[in-house]
């Protein structure tokens, strides 16, 4: 029974692909760094406009959808009630969302920013420092979380209301390719949804390992090494294999609940003992930078003087949500039974967006205060021993530092683990023909440690741009499966539709013609009666 469930082909394909993919970056480090780095550089230069237009256009869609007459749809039965309350679905759709990721760059984007700022602006300068402080906002607001929002949409719809039991983004493009999400297309969309949700997956592990290295390493004195984050990322695969064991009720639901009260108490503490006035005054400032210039910043090429930025960062960080997007927009349909789709759009860009301003806010700005006022030298730190140390460097600031700095280790693992064992189910259900409830549990388990992989792979061979690589080569596919899905949910709703025009014209006509023999026989009956 439990092999029938299976879809052998597509798991087999993307596992054996994942090897090819590992071991020749694996023997030949080195080269492996240079291919990456001239393919990044060849698909930002030659594609990388696409994923801008993508953006904002996945946004305004997003917007008509909801605000229009699909919005009012309700994912499930008339009258049920939400699956979890507003607090779980939020925090279960954040943490899947973001990972120890917003722990990483909401500490440390703005360093980046500040030496090397976008519109050509003076490094150091005071309008290179509230840009600094703005752009992290803008990479982490409404764009990403639209990004994120849009797959949850046909897949919700078709999950939820036609009541399809398969989880797959090939499924999802059905009512646009028809037939072909059973052959080889179909094979192909899931295939390259999930090696992309791997290279995503890759970056984050990559990004976050490191860094709870270092803290491990400011706590117990153990000299950061490949060993040490090696050791960290199997903890992590322990953990969240365990989570994805437990199911989507239990363990993702318990470690997202338990993640956003520890956020809440880390971000809390630090505004309140760390330069309060400071913070919230550079926040508001961001904010309303962000509001007056977010169509320039979504739309900034620089064709001009060319200076790399956005390639080296907006570009990445949509093809980083692109890659992602798949597997969140899975997610976040699963958890939405019970709401309206207006209700799911809404929610997700709302929440997602306010909870990573909060972390850019609270976290960037405490970090920029202490450069400023000569309290630690963020920056050199940052050069001399990279971002995982500035970052741990910058918690140890703290009062009780020998309790936040802990603290904020365990929040990273426990985002990590929210991210990663979202990602083994989802990467579970799109390997099986139907999901009635949860993905079969040892297929959950065994993608929760293949997931590991690709990252152990990356971090040997090192390097901030060679992680930033994954996502971008990976994301191009998506850009088509994207507009497939766009696509296949208008096609769809147009679909019932029509069906529902046609059955409510054919009640309206059986009923009418039922009422005319009605009134027939009533008319004839009086006239016999009237003929006695």
């Amino acid at each position: 029974m439990q092999a029938k469930k299976m879809d052998w082909i597509t798991f087999t394909i993307t596992f054996v692909v994942l090897i090819a993919v590992c071991i020749p970056l694996g023997l030949y480090p080195e080269k492996g760094g240079e291919m990456l780095t001239a393919a990044s550089k060849f698909f930002t230069n030659t594609f990388g406009i696409s994923y801008l237009w993508l953006g904002i256009g996945v946004f305004f869609f997003l917007l008509w959808v909801a605000y229009g007459r699909y919005g009012t749809i309700k994912l499930g039965e008339p009258g049920e009630r939400p699956a979890f309350s507003t607090f779980s679905w939020a925090s279960m759709l954040f943490c899947a969302g973001i990972g120890a990721s917003i722990l990483y760059w909401g500490t440390i984007e703005w360093a980046y920013y500040y030496e090397s700022p976008p519109f050509g602006l003076q490094p150091g300068s005071t309008e290179a420092i509230e840009w600094a402080a703005t752009y992290g906002i803008f990479h982490w607001g409404p764009t990403a979380w639209a990004i994120y929002c849009l797959p949850a949409v046909p897949i919700a719809y078709l999950y939820h209301v036609r009541k399809k039991p398969v989880l797959k983004i090939s499924e999802a493009c059905r009512p646009f390719i028809g037939k072909a999400a059973d052959g080889i297309l179909g094979k192909m969309i899931d295939i390259l949804f999930m090696f992309g949700l791997l290279g995503a997956a890759g970056t984050t592990l990559g990004l976050g390992t490191p860094m709870i290295s270092a803290g491990i390493s400011k706590m117990t004195g153990i000299p950061e090494s490949f060993g040490l984050n090696i050791g960290v990322l199997l903890i992590v695969t322990i953990i969240f294999s365990f989570s994805a064991y437990s199911g989507l009720q239990k363990g993702i639901k318990w470690l997202s609940d338990m993640n956003m009260v520890l956020t809440f108490l880390l971000l809390t503490f630090i505004l309140v003992v760390g330069p309060t006035l400071f913070i919230l005054k550079m926040g508001t400032n961001s904010v309303g930078l962000l509001l007056d210039n977010i169509l320039r910043m979504s739309l900034w090429t620089d064709p001009i003087t060319k200076s790399g930025f956005p390639e080296r960062w907006t570009m990445f960080y949509w093809s980083w949500w692109l890659v992602y997007s798949p597997f969140v927009g899975l997610f976040i349909a699963r958890i939405s039974r019970g709401r309206t789709i207006r209700q799911m759009i809404i929610g997700t860009l709302v929440w997602g967006t306010i909870g990573c301003t909060v972390y850019f806010v609270i976290l960037g700005n405490y970090a920029i205060y202490l450069q400023l006022n000569d309290i630690l030298p963020v920056l050199s730190i940052l050069q001399e021993s990279g971002a995982p140390t500035a970052i741990i460097s910058v918690m140890n600031t703290l009062p009780f530092n020998k309790i936040m700095v802990p603290l904020f280790c365990i929040l990273a693992i426990i985002f990590l683990a929210t991210t990663f064992d979202s990602s083994a189910y989802v990467l579970a259900a799109v390997t099986q023909k139907r999901v009635d409830n949860d993905p079969l549990r040892w297929n959950r388990m065994f993608w929760a440690f293949a997931l590991s992989l690709l990252p152990m792979v990356l971090m040997f061979i090192g390097g901030l741009e060679t992680l930033q690589t994954a996502s971008i080569l990976t994301a191009l596919p998506l850009v088509f499966i994207t507009l497939l899905l766009i696509l296949s949910f208008v096609k769809a709703v147009q679909q019932d539709e029509k069906k529902k025009v046609v059955a409510e014209r054919k009640m309206f006509w059986e009923a009418e013609n039922t009422r005319i023999q009605a009134k027939k026989r009533h008319s004839e009956a009086g006239m016999e009666k009237k003929a006695r």
